[in-house]
């Protein structure tokens, strides 16, 4: 389960008049409920010592799965040389080291974007010809 769906959950319990709350997913559960009186906590203390060990495992391994080759500049985004061409990279393809996966327009230069590492194309994040910022994640891309 990522942050984004525990946040949605808590806005859920926070807004609603339900005072606890159990979801289960697989091997994870979390239970929130809510408290009539500040909550105390003590600083350093695992709330369970057994299963931190095992979160922090399943996280390092969703951060390693989660790559990304990003914009290195802000521009425009094209997905081929030209508009009658077909696009550098698609979902599915395997790119080698230094393949250009696309071009991207700053100050009327094209820049070739190129991949740094053996990978496969996971997901196209942006669309052609749509603005990019610098950082911003262009391709979802698991290494090989």
């Amino acid at each position: 389960m990522d942050l984004e769906k525990i946040e949605g959950l808590v806005k859920i319990i926070e807004n609603s008049s339900l005072k606890q709350f159990t979801y289960k997913e697989g091997d994870m559960k979390i239970t929130m409920s809510k408290l009539d009186h500040p909550p105390v906590v003590a600083a350093g203390i695992p709330a369970n010592p057994v299963q931190m060990p095992v979160l922090e495992e399943q996280e390092e391994e969703k951060e390693e799965e989660k790559l990304f080759i990003t914009s290195p500049i802000v521009g425009t985004f094209y997905s081929a040389p030209s508009p009658d061409a077909s696009a550098f990279v698609k979902v599915g393809d395997q790119v080698k080291n230094g393949q250009t996966v696309c071009i991207l327009e700053a100050m009327k230069l094209m820049n070739e974007i190129q991949s740094e590492f053996d990978c496969e194309i996971e997901a196209v994040l942006v669309s052609n010809e749509q603005k990019v910022e610098y950082g911003q994640p262009l391709f979802r891309v698991k290494r090989l």
